[in-house]
């Protein structure tokens, strides 16, 4: 499928528009999905068949002193990962401090019931039941 003969000029005018702060399609996000909502075109439009204009975009957005919402997302997951592997890291730390205390009582608990086994093969001593009568 071709592109329609005016989609590179509908792009141009969607960006000065969400730049602009005057969006009329869209969220106005400082992203390719909502250029490409206001310009009233495929996503792939912008990812395929220009991506030069998607690269400008950006471009004007950097120049703007602006972050991409994309960007701006990004970075909130690394901050959101980086604390995730931090806790999960001090969680590690803290099992592999009580791994030896664990290991200590298991060795405990096994030597007691081998005592106790051994104990249960002794003979009974000679002992005589006594029987209650009512």
């Amino acid at each position: 499928m071709s592109p329609a003969p005016d989609e590179r000029e509908r792009i141009r005018a969607a960006m000065d528009r969400i730049l602009d702060g005057t969006s009329h399609n869209s969220n106005g996000a400082l992203t390719i999905v909502a250029l490409a909502q206001e310009a009233d075109v495929p996503r792939n439009a912008l990812t395929q068949r220009h991506p030069d204009l998607k690269n400008e975009f950006y471009e004007r957005v950097k120049a703007r002193g602006a972050t991409p919402d994309v960007e701006v997302r990004l970075r909130e997951a690394i901050t959101k990962l980086k604390k995730t592997i931090a806790n999960k890291n001090k969680e590690l730390a803290q099992i592999r401090q009580d791994v030896p205390a664990l290991v200590r009582a298991v060795h405990q608990l096994t030597l007691e019931n081998q005592e106790l086994r051994a104990q249960l093969e002794l003979p009974e001593p000679n002992v005589t039941p006594l029987h209650c009568r009512p």
